[in-house]
């Protein structure tokens, strides 16, 4: 499973949703973690992967970018 998870939402953060996330699955079930956010700097894709995600993508999404992160959890898609 992936989940692409909104950094910046109201209530509750994605960081913190990402730390729920993961501790209540397994290590072996935990999905993959993708965080999405206007954030761009290094240090905000720094502080996504030290809480668990495991790959980062800028807004606005572009869409050859989401396909690699996507590629990259071994994930088959059709974009047709």
């Amino acid at each position: 499973d992936v989940v692409l998870m909104d950094v910046h939402m109201p209530e509750m953060d994605g960081l913190e949703a990402t730390q729920l996330i993961l501790q209540e699955h397994a290590s072996s079930r935990q999905p993959r973690v993708i965080a999405m956010t206007a954030a761009a700097m290094p240090a905000d894709r720094t502080r996504c992967i030290e809480v668990g995600m495991q790959d980062f993508l800028a807004k606005p999404i572009q869409l050859p970018e989401l396909v690699t992160v996507l590629q990259r959890c071994q994930v088959q898609i059709d974009l047709r």
